[in-house]
């Protein structure tokens, strides 16, 4: 069970490399096409420094953000001793420093951990979580949480994001200038290469967003593999997801800026897998991943 664990990791931490080199490639054929049309590299430059400049105080800044959004509030040591050391053990079997424990009043079972490194890392469970999950599923679900700061998740969607938010700003930048005549000196331009830019601009937003989507589930594979390798007992996590699969309820608070960060969609497991195509899931099936888990075909 253990190697074929290990290898389902090395597995998604390749994919995940793969999918963020295609990522950076979108991003350099999509500055191309901008700054070949409008012949104007200034307006590129504007939008990279305006969306960088955007998530980057938002990825300095997500772990009060994201708390707040979620409604969470501090863990208190004395009514939640329990939760507190389950964290701190497998913190310290992880080699991470303890982080910040938080709760969400909210029936549906969920989780999720945030913060910009390992040293400001937040984890927060709902108290449907801890009402339903028996100690060795609990176990596994916050070990799924540690392995997302310890693999630095938080960084990497961070990359993600501003990435997806500089395409989607220059895309917007394109399409109006288009709109008001600002595309640069027409008559000298490549017709089929015209037609590509202008392609290449419309549809780089979705492919952007389809490609941090696809990150976001290889992530999750990963953090499962690594936090089923933390607690030894896979079955654990498995159980755990079966039982936050079942619940359909959505979250009180639920947000689509924030669901990616939850253990399992947070608008409900059945409405994420029925209501939209799976390309534009942020998690992946709890089928498969409970198949990756345990090693079952």
């Amino acid at each position: 069970m253990a190697s074929n664990l290990y290898t389902h990791q090395d597995e998604n931490v390749a994919k995940t490399w793969i999918l963020m080199a295609g990522f950076f490639g979108v991003v350099m054929l999509f500055g191309w096409a901008v700054s070949w049309y409008f012949n104007n590299p200034g307006i590129l430059l504007f939008a990279v420094i305006f969306s960088i400049g955007m998530n980057v105080f938002a990825y300095w800044n997500s772990d009060k953000v994201v708390v707040a959004m979620a409604g969470a509030k501090p863990a208190d040591e004395r009514q939640y001793a329990d939760l507190h050391n389950l964290v701190e053990n497998l913190a310290i079997t992880a080699g991470l420093p303890k982080p910040k424990i938080y709760i969400i009043d909210d029936p549906a079972p969920n989780a999720f951990a945030t913060g910009r490194d390992k040293d400001h890392a937040v984890v927060a469970v709902t108290t449907g979580l801890l009402g339903m999950m028996e100690r060795t599923e609990l176990e596994g679900v916050l070990a799924h949480e540690l392995s997302h700061i310890g693999n630095r998740d938080m960084l990497l969607s961070t990359v993600a994001v501003v990435l997806v938010g500089l395409i989607t700003l220059a895309s917007d930048f394109f399409l109006r200038g288009m709109m008001f005549g600002g595309n640069g000196d027409r008559d000298n331009k490549n017709p089929v290469l015209a037609i590509i830019a202008v392609a290449l601009v419309v549809l780089a937003p979705i492919i952007a967003t389809l490609m941090q989507l696809a990150i976001s589930r290889k992530r999750e594979f990963l953090a499962d593999a690594s936090g089923a390798l933390l607690t030894r007992y896979p079955e654990g996590l498995a159980n755990a997801l079966r039982k936050i699969g079942a619940y359909s309820a959505p979250m009180r608070r639920a947000n689509n800026a924030t669901a990616h960060l939850y253990i399992s969609n947070p608008f409900g497991a059945r409405k994420a897998l029925k209501g939209i195509s799976k390309l534009f899931l942020t998690h992946p099936p709890v089928e498969e991943r409970i198949t990756a888990l345990l090693g079952h075909e």
